[in-house]
């Protein structure tokens, strides 16, 4: 039996765009791929598929699940078949992303200073000032060349026609960048020839790339100023994101109990004494970096870190206070603010948002919750979301009550289909529902995005949620170069 029985097996679904066919027939970024594979016979498929999850499980790459009550570490869930994009709507996407990221960090420089973007009343003050993310800590305060969004991961989805339109912008502490090296190293060891054949854009630069936009941020003006990980320790679901990144960048991974803070200056404890610290790469959210001025119950920081932040004297990646412009509510105002700060149109769409605090945009979802899904402004990780396709009328009536008691904390979007692509699941291609978050590099020589990124897919047939937390995987993404297109 060859594959070629599994490729006659597999079906589009209607009204969903599918990554790898059209109208039965391999769409052409595919079709190198799909003649190198065909032909394999069912066993060998199935041997590469367990060679990937034994390489996964060698390579310790696992993500933590807290709610699933049955030990915390799990092994990163991993589809052979790779997601293939074009090179031309590789370099649309990457166009949009920079224009969005440029927009987003002037937007972030002016609330925490001049405000006009209030003033002017593009955006309610309001929305900014209700935000629990705005940090008014962070007014007035003066970060190393201006970029507050140094690391992005942008989440975007392909909707039935096509279009890739921007679902999220992670801002704040975006993760998964060591998922998308570690699938393009297994993929490498499981089809060794196709990515030279298929002209793959290389992604293994990402760690470089962003240790000389940290180092950049050194104020010290030395050859070789001194970068640490900040993580908030091994029982964090992203810990083998951030040991993995510090050793490829060649950083010392440190806790907060690692650094002290003496004279507004940042240190390391060392076997050689004091070591002092010029930029901090922080896995650590902005309530736990500071128990002076945040959280004093927080272990996970360092007492005195934002006094030494506000002096200049140490840069800290990404700037705190930047998940307002990552708020969900938010969102829907970032086309204006392309056209308000860069006098320019969005490149790439966005998905209708209703504001709950809006008592007719309310409403309207109230009526049509069935077509709707709803989010909590502040949540990530698919948490705190109702899908109302596939909602009990019990779970609506719940979404009611607590929207109308704190209306600012949801919005609503259409449901959008998202597109699918084939997995090699239990020795048969069946399709899947995927995303894909590319990561944006900001700093002072501008913005580097490595062609590719993380496709998620949503493992569980007929769902329409990718996150790990709730059961997803994920696939490598090649990004053709362009004599493949």
């Amino acid at each position: 039996m060859t594959n070629n029985s599994l490729l006659t097996a597999y079906r589009e679904q209607p009204n969903i765009w599918d990554e790898m066919f059209h109208a039965n027939s391999i769409r052409p970024e595919y079709r190198h791929f799909v003649a190198a594979i065909e032909d394999l016979p069912a066993a060998e498929m199935t041997r590469k598929d367990e060679l990937a999850k034994k390489l996964f499980m060698s390579q310790g790459v696992t993500f933590t699940v807290y709610s699933s009550g049955e030990g915390i570490e799990k092994i990163f869930p991993f589809d052979i078949i790779p997601r293939i994009i074009q090179h031309k709507e590789w370099l649309h996407i990457e166009a949009g992303i920079k224009q969005r990221l440029k927009a987003l960090n002037l937007f972030l420089k002016d609330i925490y200073h001049q405000q006009f973007i209030l003033k002017d009343g593009i955006i309610p003050a309001a929305l900014v000032y209700s935000c629990p993310q705005f940090l008014r800590e962070m007014i007035n305060v003066n970060v190393p060349h201006d970029i507050y969004t140094h690391v992005a991961g942008v989440d975007l989805i392909r909707d039935h026609d096509g279009e890739f339109y921007v679902l999220e912008d992670n801002l704040r502490t975006p993760s998964g960048v060591s998922y998308m090296l570690e699938n393009r190293l297994i993929t490498s060891r499981i089809f060794p020839d196709l990515l030279p054949k298929n002209n793959v854009q290389p992604v293994r630069k990402y760690p470089a790339l962003l240790l000389r936009n940290l180092q950049d941020l050194g104020n010290r003006h030395l050859n070789d100023p001194t970068v640490v990980l900040l993580s908030p320790g091994i029982y964090n679901s992203a810990y083998y994101e951030h040991a993995t990144l510090a050793r490829l960048m060649g950083i010392d991974l440190v806790e907060g109990g690692d650094l002290v803070v003496h004279n507004h200056h940042v240190f390391m404890k060392s076997t050689q004494g004091l070591k002092q610290v010029d930029v901090i790469y922080r896995r650590v959210d902005d309530e736990f970096l500071d128990p002076l001025v945040f959280r004093p119950d927080s272990a996970l920081g360092v007492p005195g870190l934002f006094a030494a932040y506000r002096k200049g004297n140490v840069a800290i990646v990404n700037a705190m206070g930047n998940g307002v412009a990552d708020d969900k509510a938010v969102y829907a105002y970032v086309p204006a603010m392309i056209r308000y700060y860069l006098n320019e149109e969005p490149i790439l769409k966005t998905v209708p948002t209703y504001q709950m605090s809006d008592p007719e945009q309310r409403q309207h979802v109230f009526s049509n919750m069935e077509r709707m899904v709803i989010k909590r402004t502040n949540e990530s990780g698919g948490y705190g979301m109702l899908i109302g396709s596939s909602a009990t009328e019990e779970q609506m009536q719940d979404f009611r009550e607590a929207i109308t008691a704190d209306p600012r904390s949801f919005i609503a979007q259409p449901i959008i289909s998202l597109s699918s692509t084939p997995c090699y699941l239990n020795g048969v291609l069946q399709p899947r529902r995927v995303d894909l978050r590319p990561y944006a590099l900001y700093g002072p020589r501008g913005i580097d995005i490595v062609p590719g990124g993380l496709t998620r897919v949503a493992l569980q047939e007929g769902s329409l949620v990718v996150n790990s937390s709730q059961g997803g995987g994920s696939k490598d993404t090649w990004v053709l170069g362009p004599e493949h297109d």
